[in-house]
């Protein structure tokens, strides 16, 4: 059994850490509640302007747009993998960058390029010699719009010069405080999900069909990119506020657990005090 000291350094050891733990928690709440903020009100316009493109698509002819063409073979995949720059929040780098190895290796690692928002993910990628064409890190704490309509004409002028012939995102999405979704988004080309339905709806543009098209499809590009990096924010926020609180909780139990081993072994060197005064008692007496 540890003797006394080394208990008493141990518990102090543990508090220090429960401290940190639980100050980091309340930095990750703080933090989650403006981005939860922002991200909720990014969302209706989101999913607004995503679905009247996609009840307009059926009705357009792509050749009015470069970025609604549609290739005739995908071989060459752009890739665009949103993780943290820092760790300390469980699963959450941990799952996308599974997700992102499986979708370079369904492809072959020779035909991704990869563009990474993070560090976590360019690192990692980094380290095992994909080809990361581009990277953004440090980015989140001055995250706005302008960040996301940059990041998004990056990735759209690399698609028009032939560097792809496919873009797709993946991202943690923010479903709750407890609970974060992978999504794999096909971002570029612009085509309809299986299953999405096609308005027949009769539309009066104003001034024509072409000019409208010609103005929503970078808009509708900018806002989703916006949108992806504001619910990855929220979802990391709320994995590391998860984390801290987990490792808070085990801190305490594990203080408690110390505990109880200190007084187990205080009891016992009272105990064999007690017991060597009465030893050296009884041979005085004889």
């Amino acid at each position: 059994m540890a003797n006394l000291k080394d208990i008493r350094n141990r518990i102090g050891t543990v508090q220090s850490i429960q401290q940190v733990t639980k100050a980091m928690k309340l930095v990750a709440a703080a933090k989650l509640r403006r981005s939860q903020t922002n991200m909720e009100q990014a969302r209706p316009y989101a999913q607004g302007i995503n679905g009247v493109l996609k009840n307009l698509l059926p009705s357009l002819e792509r050749e009015i747009h470069p970025l609604l063409k549609v290739p005739q073979v995908h071989k060459k995949l752009g890739l665009v993998v949103i993780t943290a720059d820092r760790g300390l929040c469980g699963s959450f780098n941990a799952n996308i960058l599974k997700t992102a190895h499986k979708t370079v290796d369904a492809y072959g690692k020779d035909n991704v390029s990869l563009i990474c928002f993070g560090k976590k993910g360019r690192d990692y990628f980094k380290r095992r010699e994909y080809n990361v064409v581009e990277s953004h890190v440090d980015f989140w704490n001055a995250l706005g719009f302008d960040s996301g309509v940059q990041f998004a004409r990056s990735v759209a002028t690399r698609y028009l010069s032939g560097e792809f012939d496919e873009v797709k995102i993946i991202y943690n999405n923010f479903k709750n405080v407890a609970q974060q979704e992978i999504v794999v988004w096909p971002y570029l080309p612009l085509v309809l999900d299986e299953g999405d339905e096609k308005d027949t709806s009769e539309y009066l543009f104003e001034p024509d069909k072409e000019v409208v098209v010609q103005s929503l499809v970078p808009r509708h590009l900018n806002v989703q990119m916006w949108r992806f990096l504001l619910e990855s924010n929220a979802a990391e926020q709320a994995a590391r506020m998860m984390a801290m609180e987990n490792a808070t909780d085990n801190a305490g139990e594990l203080i408690s657990d110390l505990q109880l081993e200190y007084n187990k072994a205080r009891q016992t060197a009272i105990t064999n005090e007690i017991l060597e005064i009465v030893g050296g008692a009884e041979a005085l007496v004889e």
